[in-house]
């Protein structure tokens, strides 16, 4: 009888280490801070990839072969939307497993351009595909509104795709949206001081932030990042520069823009940085609470030490 016994536990542990092992969804993100939304959902369980290196831009990026192959290969796909990430839709229409738009995820609150080059909100889902007045305004990541959205699709897409950890997955969300709660009260009183300051922005992507915490820059170069803002567009913003005085002026990393020097040269205008993609942050649990307090850091300390 031991003897069939032993027999019997060797073929079990035989047949076991035959079976594979538990395989990781493969989660990729198009942007850092849809990867760090990503990392809080999966910790413990797994890792999200994110395809943009630090430094680069979402608006003109260029996928190498490698980058194709990864887009491929991953169990979800999640970015933006073709608002943001022009490059990408060729290249997921390639995909057979999962990809979400996140631009398209009902209960989102979204902003779009307006004609004096500030946004106005809006609850909508139907969106132009550029940064013309009027259309889309994709930096929604900035809102923690739409990151509970965000992570809350995450976690019931993992739990449908490794049923096994559902439980984790819910658990971290939960997680998750308790540390939201947290972060919008200390942002509030974080930027409590400025609060009216005028300040000056070169690319308009911040208005989820401001909107959410009662801010407004006083004026911005160019809506879009990749557009260069004409010779009597920046004769206005020297002229508005003179008339505010003492002020700041935000430009994104991991470049200033040549055209810092020429508005603020001899103006009492401090030039500091906005990281709105988080390039530079680690994908941790709490990275994305991270890019947040950040943003309010730089944007607070540069308007208190004027």
């Amino acid at each position: 009888m031991s003897r069939l016994f032993t027999l019997f536990v060797g073929f079990l542990a035989s047949v076991l280490i035959a079976l594979p092992a538990h395989a990781e969804v493969r989660v990729l993100t198009s942007i850092k801070p849809v990867q760090l939304i990503a990392a809080a959902v999966q910790e413990g369980v797994g890792s999200p990839e994110v395809l943009l290196p630090p430094g680069a831009s979402p608006h003109h990026f260029a996928l190498r072969p490698s980058d194709v192959r990864r887009v491929g290969e991953a169990d979800l796909v999640y970015w933006i939307g073709p608002d943001m990430e022009g490059f990408l839709p060729r290249v997921l229409l390639s995909r057979s497993k999962p990809t979400v738009a996140i631009q398209d995820l009902p209960g989102l609150h979204l902003r779009r351009f307006a004609e004096d080059s500030h946004s106005h909100a809006e609850d909508a889902s139907d969106h132009d595909h550029d940064h013309r007045p009027g259309s889309l305004d994709a930096h929604l990541w900035l809102s923690t509104v739409n990151a509970r959205v965000i992570a809350a699709r995450m976690a019931a897409d993992l739990a449908a795709a490794d049923p096994a950890n559902a439980a984790r997955y819910q658990s971290n969300l939960q997680a998750f949206v308790a540390r939201l709660d947290g972060l919008d009260k200390q942002l509030q009183a974080r930027v409590a001081d400025v609060r009216g300051k005028p300040y000056f922005v070169f690319h308009e992507a911040f208005d989820y932030f401001e909107e959410a915490y009662g801010l407004q820059h006083a004026g911005v170069f160019a809506v879009a990042a990749e557009v260069q803002p004409g010779a009597q567009h920046v004769a206005a913003m020297r002229a508005r520069l003179q008339e505010v005085g003492k002020t700041c002026v935000f430009s994104e990393p991991p470049m200033r823009p040549r055209l810092a020097q020429t508005l603020t040269a001899g103006l009492p205008v401090t030039l500091a940085e906005l990281d709105a993609l988080g390039g530079f942050e680690d994908a941790t649990a709490t990275g994305y609470e991270l890019l947040l307090n950040n943003l309010a850091n730089s944007l607070a300390g540069c308007l208190e030490a004027l």
